[in-house]
């Protein structure tokens, strides 16, 4: 045994060796989970801002996979200058967070319903509100702390109120807002005639109408004044309605018959009056002229 170098001992305090420096090699370093970040009400209305206008695109809403549309949101989202200073979302904490608002708002937009089906007489947006919230606890363990959320989904068609009472607030809202005036365009020469032909032949068929109905009413007179029998209390009355209608009708006739005789009077006698101081005009200078041809 004394031509072997390595003892018995030797052996094992080599073995031992070779353990202990095994156990100083080092494993790679286990990765932490990341960070859970809360998002601020800022950060929920740019990623509402930025699912709206994602699926409303009139271009790419409807031809967009799952994966595209998200990533649409999520670039949207990053961009935003509202976000300055803002730490990235990555493309599942968009999506994820989304999901938590649009189920929280939907519940919150029935228990909305609810409070204003239930509104009394007096009571004001506030108080429809404050029992949304008391509707929310009730039913589902836990307020309700999303109401940012809510108010900017409220007024789009997916979670628009369905309750006619619903429509009152909106109804005053946009009876508030001032009108834009439009500029009105002058009315041009033909359509200008064209209205003018139109109230010319509407007064023709209301001034044929008048005659139309003047002359009824003078036959029934007639027929009335004619009857030999008695008349009975309903008839007197409308004989007496229209003796007192005749009568206003000559009156007007009388009238105008009237005006127009003295309209012609006037016309006649300015007609002569120019006619003689023409007349005498002419006999003046023919007088002067044969007075100087004398001369």
């Amino acid at each position: 045994m004394g031509h072997f170098p390595f003892t018995s001992g030797g052996y094992v305090n080599l073995l031992a060796s070779q353990t202990i420096e095994n156990t100083h090699v080092e494993s790679p370093p286990v990765p932490k989970a990341a960070e859970r970040r809360k998002w601020s009400p800022k950060e929920d209305i740019v990623l509402i801002s930025a699912w709206l206008n994602t699926s409303k695109d009139p271009i790419v809403s409807t031809n967009q996979k799952g994966g595209a549309f998200w990533k649409r949101i999520q670039e949207y989202y990053n961009g935003s200058p509202q976000l300055s200073g803002f730490a990235p979302r990555e493309l599942n904490q968009c999506k994820q967070r989304w999901g938590r608002l649009n189920e929280q708002v939907c519940r919150f937009v029935g228990c909305h319903e609810a409070a204003l089906k239930e509104q009394a007489s007096g009571q004001n947006e506030n108080d429809v509100m404050k029992a949304a919230h008391d509707i929310f606890l009730n039913d589902y363990g836990s307020k309700f702390g999303l109401e940012h959320a809510w108010r900017e989904l409220r007024y789009d068609q997916k979670w628009k109120s369905n309750s006619k009472d619903g429509a009152k607030e909106k109804r005053k809202e946009a009876a508030e807002v001032e009108p834009e005036f439009e500029e009105v365009r002058p009315e041009g020469v033909k359509a200008a005639k064209r209205k003018k032909r139109g109230n010319e032949a509407f007064d023709q068929l209301q001034t044929m109408l008048g005659v139309k109905d003047a002359i009824s009413k003078r036959r029934l007179l007639e027929r009335l004044l004619a009857r030999k029998d008695p008349l009975s209390e309903t008839e007197m009355v409308l004989k007496d309605k229209l003796v007192v209608t005749g009568l206003n009708c000559k009156s007007w006739l009388l009238y105008w018959l009237l005006y127009w005789l003295l309209y012609w009077l006037l016309y006649c006698l300015l007609y002569c009056f120019l006619v003689c101081m023409l007349h005498g005009f002419n006999v003046i200078c023919f007088n002067g002229f044969s007075t100087a041809s004398r001369v």
